[in-house]
């Protein structure tokens, strides 16, 4: 039993530091991914979403909507696919040190940083790529 609460241990400390490369990878604090809430506006902060996304991912049922989008969003923000997603959603054991460990880079929000600030801008014009005045 003891080897069993030591071994779980030591999962759950590298599922936590794989987590913490995350966030630094990001730019945001690492120490933030321990604290319950808190981490969840910082990983909406990583991927692009607004705070009150995070009133959204308390509310059962609804959570679960938002938090497969943010998921698909983290792994757009690494330059990954929607199969990542997929991996990150059943697998996260496996995909989450990936991302963590590995050599993924973050590139901003939905992982192009020109369309995250096109999307931010109220003014631009999707449909001829231009800035309003």
């Amino acid at each position: 039993m003891a080897m069993f609460i030591i071994l779980w241990l030591a999962f759950v400390v590298f599922l936590i530091a794989a987590q913490w490369k995350i966030y630094e990878k990001a730019g945001q604090p690492g120490w933030a991914c321990i604290i319950p809430i808190y981490n969840i506006y910082i990983l909406l902060k990583i991927v692009g979403k607004p705070g009150w996304w995070l009133i959204m991912m308390i509310i059962p049922v609804v959570n679960l909507i938002f938090a497969i989008w943010a998921l698909n969003m983290l792994s757009k923000s690494f330059g990954k696919d929607e199969g990542f997603t997929v991996g990150l959603l059943f697998l996260g054991i496996v995909f989450y040190p990936i991302l963590g460990f590995g050599d993924a880079r973050y590139l901003g929000p939905y992982g192009d940083p020109a369309a995250f600030q096109a999307a931010q801008n109220p003014q631009f014009d999707f449909e001829n790529n231009q800035q309003q005045r």
